[in-house]
C-alpha cells in the first residue's frame, strides 16, 4: 500500500470514528458530562503516558513542560479542550447532536475569520464570501432557535482557539494532550474522589459503565493517532476536505438515528452553510493547485 493510500485510510478512521463517537457518549448519558470528561481525561492521559513510555518520550515531555511559553500555552489549550469536551457530551446527552454537527461545520470558517482578526492574515476573495454566506446560515438558525446556536458557537470558538494554540506552539500530538492532562489530572481526581464520597460516581458502578469510561480514553487517543498518520502522509488540502466527515456523520446520526426535530429553519441554514462550505472547499483546491503550479514552474 503506497503512501497516500495509507494516508487516505488513516484519514477515513480518524474523522469516521470521531463522527461516530456521539453514539459511544450516549451510551453513558447516566453519568453526566462532567464525570465523563473527568475520566475522559484521566484515561486519555494515562494513554499517551503508556505511548510514550514506550517511545521513550516521556523526558521531552518534561522538558517542554518546563518551557513557560510551551506550558502557558498548552494550559489554555488544556481549557478550550475541556470546555469543548463537555459541550460536546451535554449536547449529545440533551438531544442536540445535530446542533454540534453545525459547530464543527463552522469551524473552518471561523479559523478563517480569526487568522484574519488576530494574526493579520488576509483573506482571498473566495473566503470572504463563505465567511459571508456562513454568517448568514447562522443568522438564519438563530431566527429559528429563537436564540443564537449557543452550543455549535461554543463548539466553534473552543476547538477554533484550541487548533490555533496547538499550530502556535508546534508540539507533537501525544506530548502535547498528555502535557494538557497532566494541568488537569488533579482537579479530576478531586471530583472523582468527590463524587465517590457522595455515592453519586458511575465509575466502579457496574462492570459495562466501568469499561465505557475507561474506553473513553482510547476514544480519544486512537483517532489522534489515526490524524496523525493521515497528517504525516496526505496535502492539507485532502486532509481539509476529510474534516467535513466527521460532522456529516453527526448530522446524520443526530437527524437518523436520534431522530432530532429538523425545523424548515434548521434545514435553510444548513443548507447555507453547507453552501458556504463548498464555496471554502473551492478555495481550498484553487489556492493548492495555484501553489502546486508555481512550485513545478
Amino acid at each position: 500500500m503506497n503512501k497516500n493510500r495509507t494516508g487516505l485510510l488513516f484519514g477515513l478512521s480518524a474523522f469516521g470514528l470521531w463522527g461516530f463517537v456521539a453514539l459511544y457518549w450516549s451510551h453513558l448519558e447516566e453519568a453526566g458530562a462532567y464525570e465523563i470528561v473527568a475520566n475522559r481525561s484521566i484515561w486519555t492521559l494515562i494513554f499517551c503516558l503508556t505511548i510514550l513510555a514506550f517511545t521513550k518520550q516521556l523526558k521531552p515531555m518534561f522538558a517542554l513542560i518546563r518551557t513557560p511559553r510551551i506550558a502557558v500555552g498548552l494550559f489554555i489549550a488544556s481549557l478550550c479542550v475541556t470546555t469543548n469536551w463537555i459541550v460536546f457530551i451535554w449536547a449529545v446527552n440533551h438531544g442536540h447532536v445535530v446542533e454540534t454537527s453545525l459547530g464543527y461545520y463552522i469551524i473552518p470558517v471561523f479559523m478563517i475569520a480569526t487568522g484574519t482578526i488576530f494574526l493579520k492574515e488576509k483573506m482571498r476573495p473566495l473566503q470572504w464570501v463563505a465567511t459571508a454566506i456562513a454568517a448568514v446560515g447562522v443568522l438564519v438558525l438563530t431566527v429559528g432557535y429563537h436564540h443564537p446556536p449557543y452550543v455549535a458557537l461554543a463548539l466553534a470558538v473552543s476547538w477554533g482557539a484550541y487548533t490555533i494554540i496547538k499550530r502556535e506552539l508546534k508540539v507533537p500530538a501525544v506530548q502535547s494532550l498528555a502535557i494538557e492532562g497532566l494541568f488537569l489530572v488533579l482537579p479530576f481526581l478531586a471530583f472523582i474522589a468527590y463524587l465517590a464520597h457522595q455515592g453519586r460516581n458511575h465509575f466502579g458502578h457496574g462492570l459495562s459503565m466501568t469499561l465505557l469510561l475507561i474506553g473513553g480514553g482510547l476514544v480519544t487517543g486512537i483517532p489522534l493517532l489515526f490524524f496523525i498518520g493521515a497528517a504525516n502522509r496526505l496535502p492539507l488540502t485532502t486532509l481539509g476536505l476529510m474534516q467535513y466527515i466527521t460532522p456529516s456523520l453527526s448530522f446524520m446520526i443526530g437527524v437518523f438515528v436520534r431522530h432530532e426535530e429538523m425545523s424548515t429553519y434548521r434545514w435553510v441554514g444548513f443548507i447555507v452553510v453547507w453552501i458556504a462550505l463548498f464555496v471554502l472547499s473551492t478555495d481550498l483546491i484553487q489556492s493548492s493547485r495555484a501553489v502546486s503550479n508555481s512550485v513545478t514552474e
